[in-house]
């Protein structure tokens, strides 16, 4: 595949660059407020003027744009500073399943205020008992008539703070094995019963969230998918969430190292002619390099039509550790004023530190690095699926001592 513009790539990528260059919003007064109300303006900036999603068809938000356009976009707003990881869970791995799964009437109803960032959406899997193994959940939903109520707990939801809805894997018949026994509703997150609890990081901020359901309520009309086909409507979310997320890790990558590197000295010169220095720098480089060529080999998939596959997780398996490995070295040069996290004191911004302080979430969610590796491990290279004692039996006989 030709990693070049056609010449119709280039008026596409002229467009974009002219319209962010007039339309990024640079004042004062943007900047100052909140960081979900700068994204939430900016989304809606984009959405009314059609560069929301802009690879969802028209009639949800979008513009019907090609794959390789939505990299060219994606690449044009990356040069500004701009809040976008609100609406990441929602528009790169909710939305899909929507229009995979839901109802005309639904994709009608919530894919258009997704695409404007008029509503966010949050992804209610984890639990307690069923992380890495998400078949193992315990939360239940029992039908009553045209509803079913749901208990239980979820645990380590981003965003669900702060957010309008969201989309939750339960167990509706405990008598099949686990895989068989799961369904898959969205949940109105201000709805009787839904009671939701940040959980204090590291870093001092609160992105993720304990969720408990007492009695909660959902329309039957609320599932997506078959009674007991919620396992493969999660891999829908799930292939989606490793291409979101995939080996983009914000700022942390090879260009932030070399600038460290070159404002540094180690024994009264640059760090950056430090042969050590450089052989870890260049480390980075080569998996960059092999992070990007895989997501363009992914994006030629896409490009003819393909869904996300197991591919994807290579992005996270490589692009997470590099983040966490770049993070605590560049924190070593810089030394004492590594410790200092603050963005008015620390260099860069206090980047480095928040991703060192970061990164180790990184590798959980959306799959461990275990998870990942078995993943490839399985569905790439074709190797022997690990033993499963639970194969088979009734989740309700599975022991659990």
């Amino acid at each position: 595949m030709d990693f070049n513009d056609t010449p119709e790539q280039a008026r596409f990528r002229e467009e974009a660059s002219s319209w962010l260059a007039e339309n990024v919003p640079t004042d004062e007064a943007f900047r100052a407020l909140p960081p979900l109300e700068q994204a939430k303006l900016w989304q809606k900036r984009k959405y009314d003027a059609g560069w929301a999603c802009i690879g969802w068809a028209p009639e949800f938000g979008g513009r019907g744009a090609s794959p390789i356009e939505e990299v060219i976009w994606r690449q044009e707003e990356s040069k500004y500073e701009l809040p976008a990881t609100f609406f990441l869970i929602g528009q790169g791995m909710i939305a899909p399943t929507l229009m995979a799964w839901a109802s005309d009437e639904d994709k009608a109803r919530f894919l258009p205020p997704l695409a404007s960032g008029e509503e966010v959406w949050c992804q209610l899997f984890s639990e307690p008992a069923g992380g890495s193994d998400l078949a193992a959940l315990r939360t239940r939903a029992e039908r009553d008539g045209d509803e079913w109520v749901i208990n239980g707990q979820k645990i380590w939801t981003s965003g669900a703070h702060f957010s309008d809805y969201g989309v939750i894997v339960v167990r509706t018949d405990p008598n099949v094995p686990k895989h068989k026994g799961l369904s898959y509703f969205y949940v109105d997150m201000k709805a009787p019963g839904v009671e939701i609890k940040p959980i204090k990081q590291l870093t001092g901020d609160s992105d993720f969230n304990e969720v408990y359901f007492t009695d909660v309520r959902v329309a039957d009309s609320q599932r997506l998918g078959e009674v007991g086909q919620g396992w493969q409507v999660s891999l829908t979310t799930l292939m989606n969430e490793r291409a979101a997320i995939g080996g983009g890790f914000g700022q942390m990558d090879v260009s932030l190292a070399m600038s460290v590197a070159q404002e540094l000295e180690i024994n009264g010169r640059p760090a950056l002619e430090d042969s050590a220095v450089r052989a870890r720098i260049a480390n980075w480089y080569v998996q960059e390099s092999g992070l990007k060529y895989t997501g363009y080999r992914s994006l030629t998939a896409l490009s003819r039509g393909a869904l996300p596959g197991p591919e994807n997780s290579i992005g996270k398996l490589v692009g997470a550790p590099k983040m966490q490995a770049m993070a605590s070295y560049l924190m070593d040069l810089l030394g004492a004023s590594g410790a200092v996290a603050d963005e008015a004191l620390a260099a860069k911004a206090g980047v480095i530190q928040r991703a060192y302080m970061g990164s180790p979430g990184l590798r959980i969610a959306g799959g461990t690095d275990e998870i990942m590796a078995n993943i490839i491990a399985e569905r790439v290279l074709g190797l022997p699926q690990e033993p499963r004692l639970d194969k088979g039996i009734p989740f309700n006989e599975v022991p659990t001592g």
